[in-house]
């Protein structure tokens, strides 16, 4: 990558403490699922990872303070622990529970949800799934329909959720539901957290185009939970989701993982084969291939300033978006044009058994093919990049 601004020589020092922990820790059948870009990463093997960190003080949970076992890390040793995993070939964090619903707990929550929630999200001894689209309630989510009526001490549920990531290997799931109608639609909406092994819940599994399983539909038929699930006030959960969604749309820009995916793109460009050739020596490729770096590294400077610099004091909203769209687009960029270079090692005359026989040979084309296929998903979900565009508009723009 083009060369960036160093941090502090405290921050660089704490960078290189935890690369090395990483280097040292990361069981390695885990490092060559995420080295072959693995989205969808088996239940043990997050949880293996996740306790690993938990041991060493809380890195489990970056963002979270020390009360609720965090390692009280400031915004830039965050910034460099993300940074560090995913360059390490280490998975992401375990994102609904202790990216998103934890940091609204700590907003939003009563003193009894956090203490007993909190704490197995830190153990990694619950898995939660988050709950928002519906189906014909996609990118508008406030139109959703999925029902919760109030039942004295209880919720009653109807309807179902759908492109649930990991609800198949969740305990519970968060979301937003519908609570009242005949009023301003978002103000009918109520932030629940629901027991999956709740009588009533069906979760059927969607594929992806590629052929992996990382989502579900979510049935919910007559499923009751206690009013005590839910997650402020009835009414408030549009407030509540929009908060959690500016979480999510910063962990989707994924600056870091996309470095990473560059840098493997890197190598391949400059492995040679048989013959002497390289793909980086062919003009139209080294010039696709430039271009990428350098917008790739406008947006780490973007995402930097954003988290940094400028708005440390306020929340982030079109901040968020404008990351989330370019962030996502460069993503797909940088695994189309590896998908490219399987396409073109394919065309080589290699041994079938040295281009087939292992799925994180960067000569395969199968491989980087089903990678940027799965990742066509990014620009949709954490709210459309149409969506996200109108967003930056009306905010940022003023139109």
């Amino acid at each position: 990558m083009l060369n960036t601004p160093l941090f502090s020589p405290e921050l660089e020092e704490f960078r290189e403490t935890v690369g090395e922990f990483i280097r040292d820790n990361l069981p390695e059948d885990i490092r060559r699922m995420v080295a072959a870009e693995q989205m969808d990463l088996p239940r043990e093997a997050q949880a293996r990872w996740h306790r690993i960190l938990r041991a060493k003080g809380g890195w489990c949970c970056p963002s979270w303070p020390e009360q609720y076992g965090g390692p009280q890390w400031n915004d830039s040793q965050q910034y460099i622990f993300e940074q560090e995993l995913a360059l390490n070939d280490a998975p992401r964090l375990m994102i609904y529970g202790v990216g998103m619903l934890g940091p609204t707990l700590f907003k939003y929550g009563s003193k009894s949800q956090k203490e007993s929630i909190l704490p197995d999200i830190l153990d990694a001894n619950t898995f939660w799934c988050q709950g928002f689209s519906e189906p014909n309630s996609g990118s508008d989510l406030a139109s959703l329909k999925c029902e919760a009526q109030r039942v004295g001490d209880e919720y009653i549920i109807n309807g179902s959720k759908i492109w649930t990531s990991e609800a198949h290997i969740a305990d519970w799931i968060f979301g937003l539901f519908r609570t009242s109608k005949g009023v301003r639609k978002q103000e009918g909406i109520t932030f629940l957290m629901i027991d999956l092994s709740n009588s009533g819940i069906t979760i059927d599994p969607l594929l992806l185009f590629e052929g992996t399983h990382e989502v579900n539909q979510v049935y919910f038929e007559d499923v009751r939970i206690p009013v005590e699930n839910r997650v402020g006030n009835e009414g408030h959960g549009w407030e509540i989701g929009k908060y959690l969604l500016g979480l999510e749309r910063f962990g989707t820009a994924e600056v870091s993982r996309t470095k990473a995916s560059f840098e493997r793109l890197r190598r391949i460009a400059h492995s040679e084969v048989p013959g002497g050739s390289r793909l980086i020596d062919t003009p139209s490729f080294a010039e696709q291939f430039d271009r990428l770096e350098i917008a790739l590294h406008a947006l780490e400077m973007t995402e930097r300033r954003f988290l940094l610099e400028e708005n440390t004091s306020k929340s982030l909203g079109a901040e968020a978006s404008m990351l989330k769209v370019r962030g996502t687009e460069i993503q797909c960029d940088v695994l189309r044009l590896t998908a490219q270079t399987g396409a073109h090692y394919s065309q080589i005359d290699l041994p079938r058994d040295q281009i087939e026989s292992d799925s994180t040979n960067p000569y395969s084309p199968g491989h980087t093919a089903r990678n940027y296929f799965n990742y066509r998903k990014t620009p949709i979900y954490s709210g459309s990049n149409e969506i996200q565009r109108n967003i930056v508009a009306k905010a940022a723009l003023g139109l």
